[in-house]
């Protein structure tokens, strides 16, 4: 399959670096700043233009910022081939602005932080255009980030916050829970984090192995009457609160983002 990436960010160069590991896999690449591609290998093709890169390609992955999208749309608009689909690592705008500029069929993709190790939950949706091949063919080609999951337009805003948010999430929850654990103890800062990290990664594993629920492990750990039941009420009793901000906050966020990329299409 031959695959254009456009943008060499932070996301671009790491699906190089995923992608070109399949041997099927013939990857286009173009950038503003071409000076960040010259450390490519041969065998990664650097392309002139985003158009230059559109003709050639059976997938089109785009990225860039929201503000940038309508112009690559554009850009690209009379280049890419009929059968091409175009698809969008950026959320917050969605396929009916995509369509004015370009009346074709589009995807959206978000991976996660934890693809750099193959562990990626990324989700992926469709416009209507998109065709089974079309679908089963991205999926396979996300494949070698890990599991993938199909939503609908209207929820990847809140499964972008469970799978691509939630390791910035997850790392400052255990950070000021370390940071706490310090005021306690003289066990070395590193080896307290080693400690709940590694806990960390075994509790998911084994809820995942044993198809445990977050209440099973509870029930499991905090006998009644015992030390950690009184850890587990200070939780259950204080966090929701900040839970709810959580979300609140960063999907108002994501709406304002959203709106901000909508006006830019008119």
């Amino acid at each position: 399959m031959n695959i254009g990436i456009i943008g060499y960010g932070s996301m671009g160069s790491m699906l190089v670096e995923k992608l070109s590991k399949k041997k099927d896999n013939r990857l286009y690449v173009y950038n503003r700043t071409i000076e960040k591609l010259k450390s490519l290998p041969p065998e990664i093709n650097v392309c002139s233009s985003n158009s230059d890169l559109a003709s050639k390609v059976d997938v089109v992955i785009m990225c860039v910022r929201p503000f940038d999208i309508k112009l690559v749309l554009s850009e690209i608009s009379e280049s890419v081939r009929d059968d091409t689909l175009i698809v969008s690592l950026n959320g917050s705008v969605s396929f009916a602005s995509m369509e004015k500029i370009i009346n074709h069929k589009m995807a959206k993709v978000i991976p996660s932080l934890t693809a750099e190790i193959g562990k990626s939950q990324t989700l992926v949706c469709f416009n209507e255009k998109a065709g089974e091949d079309d679908k089963t063919n991205l999926k396979s080609l996300f494949k070698c980030m890990g599991d993938v999951i199909l939503l609908p337009e209207n929820e990847m805003g809140m499964g972008s916050e469970l799978v691509s948010c939630m390791p910035g999430f997850i790392a400052s929850i255990f950070d000021v829970l370390c940071s706490a654990a310090r005021e306690h103890t003289s066990i070395p800062e590193e080896q307290i984090v080693s400690m709940v990290l590694n806990t960390l990664c075994s509790t998911g594993e084994l809820m995942l192995t044993k198809k445990m629920s977050f209440n099973d492990v509870v029930t499991r750990v905090a006998t009644k009457g015992g030390i950690t039941e009184e850890g587990t009420k200070v939780v259950y009793e204080k966090f929701p609160a900040i839970a709810r901000e959580l979300f609140e906050k960063t999907l108002e966020k994501r709406r304002q983002t959203a709106l901000k990329a909508e006006e830019i299409f008119g």
